[in-house]
């Protein structure tokens, strides 16, 4: 199997522009990631949350479209109805958490797909504790 890192939007923000004071660190590991062959997972949700913020910008709107949709190491990864009900349930025993639903998705599905490694900058993933976070 090959090894498997979950994308998270926050890292690919800051991978893919330039005055995200991640930048620096995010395009490192990435570097890194292809030297080690990783493989990337991630979700329709989290490819939204990305496309948004570099929607009105036409280039990199087509870069970040061939970045998930066109690229042979990113696999998104089909939601099904038992992810949507997981997370509504994380979120409903969970209630000291701010999580939003599009992280909850993340964890169940990584959950799901036995994948321990995640690439962001989000604190949610730390929060959550279940994951190596890659930031």
């Amino acid at each position: 199997m090959k090894s498997r890192i979950f994308l998270d939007s926050s890292f690919w923000i800051a991978y893919r522009d330039a005055s995200q004071e991640d930048c620096p660190r995010a395009r490192e590991l990435v570097r890194q990631f292809f030297r080690d062959r990783k493989y990337f997972v991630t979700t329709v949700p989290v490819f939204c949350e990305i496309h948004a913020r570099f929607a009105r910008h036409k280039t990199r709107r087509q870069t970040i479209i061939s970045d998930f949709w066109r690229n042979p190491l990113v696999h998104l990864e089909p939601l099904t109805d038992a992810d949507h009900e997981e997370a509504l349930a994380i979120l409903g025993r969970q209630t000291d958490k701010y999580y939003p639903f599009c992280d909850v998705l993340s964890f169940v599905v990584m959950r799901r797909l036995e994948i321990k490694q995640v690439a962001t900058f989000d604190e949610h993933f730390r929060q959550f504790g279940e994951f190596e976070v890659l930031s």
